[in-house]
Protein backbone atom coordinates (compact mmCIF):
# COMPACT_ATOMS: atom_id res chain seq x y z
CA UNK A 1 0.00 0.00 0.00
CA UNK A 2 1.11 3.84 -1.04
CA UNK A 3 2.08 6.01 2.12
CA UNK A 4 -1.48 7.40 3.07
CA UNK A 5 0.30 10.51 1.76
CA UNK A 6 0.91 10.07 -1.41
CA UNK A 7 -2.44 7.78 -1.80
CA UNK A 8 -4.33 10.42 -1.13
CA UNK A 9 -2.28 13.01 -3.50
CA UNK A 10 -2.75 10.90 -6.25
CA UNK A 11 -6.14 9.67 -6.13
CA UNK A 12 -6.92 14.06 -5.84
CA UNK A 13 -4.51 14.45 -8.82
CA UNK A 14 -6.07 11.58 -10.63
CA UNK A 15 -9.74 13.48 -9.63
CA UNK A 16 -8.91 17.15 -10.48
CA UNK A 17 -7.16 15.93 -13.95
CA UNK A 18 -11.03 14.21 -15.30
CA UNK A 19 -13.35 16.75 -13.45
CA UNK A 20 -11.27 19.88 -14.48
CA UNK A 21 -13.10 22.47 -12.80
CA UNK A 22 -10.72 25.23 -14.45
CA UNK A 23 -11.66 24.13 -17.95
CA UNK A 24 -15.43 23.37 -17.39
CA UNK A 25 -15.72 26.93 -15.77
CA UNK A 26 -16.72 28.23 -18.97
CA UNK A 27 -19.47 25.51 -19.34
CA UNK A 28 -20.62 26.44 -15.93
CA UNK A 29 -20.92 29.85 -16.65
CA UNK A 30 -22.37 29.62 -20.05
CA UNK A 31 -25.05 27.66 -18.82
CA UNK A 32 -26.10 30.09 -15.90
CA UNK A 33 -24.95 33.38 -17.53
CA UNK A 34 -28.87 34.79 -17.52
CA UNK A 35 -29.38 34.04 -13.17
CA UNK A 36 -28.57 36.01 -10.75
CA UNK A 37 -25.05 35.64 -8.84
CA UNK A 38 -27.06 33.87 -5.61
CA UNK A 39 -28.59 31.15 -7.31
CA UNK A 40 -25.40 30.49 -9.65
CA UNK A 41 -23.79 29.78 -6.66
CA UNK A 42 -27.10 27.56 -5.64
CA UNK A 43 -26.55 25.56 -8.54
CA UNK A 44 -23.24 25.19 -8.65
CA UNK A 45 -23.37 23.81 -4.66
CA UNK A 46 -26.23 21.62 -5.73
CA UNK A 47 -24.37 20.38 -8.86
CA UNK A 48 -20.93 19.12 -6.94
CA UNK A 49 -23.04 17.60 -3.58
CA UNK A 50 -25.06 15.48 -6.11
CA UNK A 51 -21.81 14.44 -8.20
CA UNK A 52 -20.39 13.82 -4.70
CA UNK A 53 -23.23 11.59 -3.67
CA UNK A 54 -23.28 9.49 -6.73
CA UNK A 55 -19.09 8.87 -7.27
CA UNK A 56 -20.08 7.97 -3.34
CA UNK A 57 -22.34 5.20 -4.00
CA UNK A 58 -20.04 3.56 -6.94
CA UNK A 59 -17.00 3.88 -4.53
CA UNK A 60 -18.28 2.27 -1.64
CA UNK A 61 -20.41 -0.09 -3.32
CA UNK A 62 -18.21 -1.09 -6.29
CA UNK A 63 -17.32 -4.63 -5.21
CA UNK A 64 -21.16 -5.13 -4.87
CA UNK A 65 -21.85 -3.98 -8.22
CA UNK A 66 -18.92 -6.14 -9.81
CA UNK A 67 -20.34 -8.97 -8.08
CA UNK A 68 -23.94 -8.32 -8.98
CA UNK A 69 -23.10 -8.12 -12.65
CA UNK A 70 -20.14 -10.93 -12.92
CA UNK A 71 -17.75 -7.94 -13.44
CA UNK A 72 -13.92 -8.70 -12.59
CA UNK A 73 -11.61 -5.81 -11.22
CA UNK A 74 -8.69 -6.60 -14.48
CA UNK A 75 -11.60 -6.37 -17.22
CA UNK A 76 -12.96 -2.85 -15.36
CA UNK A 77 -9.50 -1.46 -15.10
CA UNK A 78 -8.57 -2.61 -18.76
CA UNK A 79 -12.28 -0.94 -19.69
CA UNK A 80 -12.05 1.95 -17.72
CA UNK A 81 -8.36 3.05 -18.31
CA UNK A 82 -9.40 2.70 -22.22
CA UNK A 83 -12.27 4.76 -21.33
CA UNK A 84 -9.68 7.15 -19.65
CA UNK A 85 -7.02 7.43 -21.84
CA UNK A 86 -9.58 8.57 -24.66
CA UNK A 87 -10.59 11.12 -22.01
CA UNK A 88 -7.40 12.25 -21.57
CA UNK A 89 -6.39 11.97 -25.17
CA UNK A 90 -9.34 14.64 -26.67
CA UNK A 91 -8.39 17.20 -24.29
CA UNK A 92 -4.69 16.88 -24.84
CA UNK A 93 -5.92 17.80 -28.04
CA UNK A 94 -8.38 20.04 -27.28
CA UNK A 95 -11.41 18.33 -28.05
CA UNK A 96 -14.22 18.31 -25.89
CA UNK A 97 -15.12 14.55 -24.90
CA UNK A 98 -18.42 13.56 -26.03
CA UNK A 99 -19.21 11.58 -22.61
CA UNK A 100 -18.41 14.89 -20.64
CA UNK A 101 -19.98 17.08 -23.19
CA UNK A 102 -24.09 18.45 -22.96
CA UNK A 103 -26.50 17.77 -25.32
CA UNK A 104 -29.54 19.43 -26.93
CA UNK A 105 -31.53 17.08 -24.87
CA UNK A 106 -29.81 18.13 -21.45
CA UNK A 107 -30.13 21.62 -22.24
CA UNK A 108 -33.90 22.00 -23.37
CA UNK A 109 -34.45 19.65 -20.23
CA UNK A 110 -32.34 22.21 -18.47
CA UNK A 111 -33.74 25.25 -19.35
CA UNK A 112 -37.10 24.35 -17.88
CA UNK A 113 -35.89 24.78 -14.30
CA UNK A 114 -32.61 26.75 -13.75
CA UNK A 115 -31.96 24.61 -10.21
CA UNK A 116 -32.30 21.38 -12.77
CA UNK A 117 -28.77 22.73 -14.74
CA UNK A 118 -27.49 21.00 -11.18
CA UNK A 119 -28.64 17.57 -12.40
CA UNK A 120 -28.55 17.42 -15.55
CA UNK A 121 -26.00 18.13 -17.33
CA UNK A 122 -23.82 19.53 -14.46
CA UNK A 123 -23.83 16.43 -12.08
CA UNK A 124 -24.13 13.95 -14.74
CA UNK A 125 -21.86 13.49 -17.03
CA UNK A 126 -20.21 17.07 -16.81
CA UNK A 127 -19.12 16.62 -13.00
CA UNK A 128 -19.56 12.59 -12.22
CA UNK A 129 -19.23 10.79 -15.88
CA UNK A 130 -17.97 7.54 -16.73
CA UNK A 131 -14.69 8.33 -16.44
CA UNK A 132 -14.71 10.10 -12.76
CA UNK A 133 -17.39 6.90 -11.72
CA UNK A 134 -14.60 4.38 -13.56
CA UNK A 135 -11.48 6.55 -11.94
CA UNK A 136 -13.75 5.88 -8.22
CA UNK A 137 -14.48 2.21 -8.82
CA UNK A 138 -10.83 1.10 -10.03
CA UNK A 139 -9.21 3.27 -6.73
CA UNK A 140 -11.74 1.69 -4.06
CA UNK A 141 -12.47 -1.85 -5.51
CA UNK A 142 -9.90 -3.56 -3.82
CA UNK A 143 -9.50 -0.93 -1.06
CA UNK A 144 -9.08 -1.23 2.66
CA UNK A 145 -11.75 1.26 4.59
CA UNK A 146 -9.23 3.71 5.13
CA UNK A 147 -8.17 3.85 2.14
CA UNK A 148 -12.31 4.04 0.83
CA UNK A 149 -12.13 7.24 3.38
CA UNK A 150 -9.00 8.72 1.25
CA UNK A 151 -10.50 8.08 -2.02
CA UNK A 152 -13.98 9.87 -0.75
CA UNK A 153 -11.71 12.92 0.91
CA UNK A 154 -9.79 13.50 -2.19
CA UNK A 155 -13.02 13.77 -4.29
CA UNK A 156 -14.80 15.71 -1.54
CA UNK A 157 -11.50 18.28 -1.80
CA UNK A 158 -11.87 18.42 -5.72
CA UNK A 159 -15.66 19.05 -5.43
CA UNK A 160 -15.25 21.74 -3.26
CA UNK A 161 -12.61 23.45 -5.05
CA UNK A 162 -14.93 22.89 -7.89
CA UNK A 163 -17.78 24.77 -6.18
CA UNK A 164 -15.39 27.54 -5.64
CA UNK A 165 -14.38 28.07 -9.41
CA UNK A 166 -17.76 27.67 -10.06
CA UNK A 167 -18.64 30.30 -8.04
CA UNK A 168 -15.96 32.60 -9.15
CA UNK A 169 -16.10 31.71 -12.67
CA UNK A 170 -16.24 34.85 -14.19
CA UNK A 171 -13.88 36.53 -12.34
CA UNK A 172 -11.01 33.68 -12.78
CA UNK A 173 -12.11 33.30 -16.51
CA UNK A 174 -10.95 37.13 -16.95
CA UNK A 175 -7.95 36.39 -14.62
CA UNK A 176 -6.65 33.43 -17.05
CA UNK A 177 -8.56 34.15 -20.23
CA UNK A 178 -9.34 31.28 -22.68
CA UNK A 179 -5.44 30.69 -23.97
CA UNK A 180 -4.61 29.85 -20.04
CA UNK A 181 -7.42 27.98 -20.02
CA UNK A 182 -6.82 25.48 -22.99
CA UNK A 183 -2.95 25.41 -21.97
CA UNK A 184 -4.40 23.84 -18.36
CA UNK A 185 -6.86 21.66 -20.15
CA UNK A 186 -4.21 20.06 -22.30
CA UNK A 187 -1.93 19.73 -19.37
CA UNK A 188 -5.12 17.79 -17.84
CA UNK A 189 -5.33 15.72 -20.59
CA UNK A 190 -1.66 14.33 -20.32
CA UNK A 191 -2.09 13.53 -16.88
CA UNK A 192 -5.20 12.18 -17.66
CA UNK A 193 -4.32 9.96 -20.83
CA UNK A 194 -1.09 8.36 -18.62
CA UNK A 195 -3.73 7.80 -15.32
CA UNK A 196 -5.53 5.56 -18.42
CA UNK A 197 -2.57 3.85 -19.25
CA UNK A 198 -1.44 3.15 -15.74
CA UNK A 199 -4.98 1.71 -15.10
CA UNK A 200 -4.95 -0.24 -18.31
CA UNK A 201 -1.51 -1.75 -17.48
CA UNK A 202 -2.79 -3.19 -13.72
CA UNK A 203 -5.85 -4.40 -15.10
CA UNK A 204 -3.62 -6.52 -18.49
CA UNK A 205 -1.09 -7.64 -15.26
CA UNK A 206 -4.18 -8.51 -13.23
CA UNK A 207 -5.77 -10.50 -16.53
CA UNK A 208 -2.46 -12.26 -16.69
CA UNK A 209 -2.03 -13.13 -13.06
CA UNK A 210 -5.52 -14.48 -13.13
CA UNK A 211 -5.15 -16.80 -15.85
CA UNK A 212 -2.22 -17.73 -14.92
CA UNK A 213 -3.38 -19.08 -11.69
CA UNK A 214 -6.11 -20.51 -13.75
CA UNK A 215 -9.23 -18.00 -12.37
CA UNK A 216 -11.98 -16.32 -14.03
CA UNK A 217 -10.16 -13.07 -15.79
Amino acid sequence: MDHPAVHLGATFMAFFAIMNPIANAPIFLGLVEDQPAALQRGIALRAVLLAFGIVAVFAIGGRAIFDLFGITLPAFRIAGGILVALVGFGMLHGEPSKIHATTDEDNEASRDAALGLAVSPLAMPVLAGPGTIATAMSFAAEATGAEVVRVLAAFGAVCALTFVVFAFGSQLTRFLGQNAINVVARLMGLVLTVIGVQMLIEGIEGAIRAAMAGGAI
